[in-house]
């Protein structure tokens, strides 16, 4: 029988399915941030029919306040692939390129913990 600690600062496996399943999934889902959602909506139906990628987006603000969340509501709304990494994992200007030459076009580039 494996034993696992009770408390860990990494997720189980177990929670990281829980963890997606209560995220909501939509802008209409999000609570809270009324004026971030009402410009994120404008925004979105823009470059939905501009058939355009959205705009550069900057979110921002301490940790708990949805900005993975929003990131990937973004990508719903827009029908998007999304595509995460951290600022930490961003070593050298080639780990960047490789990245961004493995986008397509409209994907999102989520970096987390950019300011790392």
């Amino acid at each position: 029988m494996k034993t696992e600690r009770v408390v860990s600062g990494k997720p189980s496996t177990e929670d990281i399915p829980l963890d997606t399943n209560l995220r909501p999934r939509r802008l209409d889902d999000f609570v809270g941030q009324t004026k971030i959602k009402d410009n994120m909506n404008i925004a979105i139906a823009a470059a939905k029919a501009r058939g355009e990628a959205l705009d550069h987006i900057l979110l921002y603000g301490p940790p708990g306040l949805g900005k993975t969340t929003l990131a990937y509501i973004i990508a719903v709304e827009m029908g998007v692939n999304i595509r995460i990494t951290s600022g930490p994992a961003i070593e050298r200007t080639g780990d960047l390129a490789a990245i961004l030459t493995n986008l397509r076009s409209q994907d999102i580039l989520f970096i987390d913990e950019i300011h790392r």
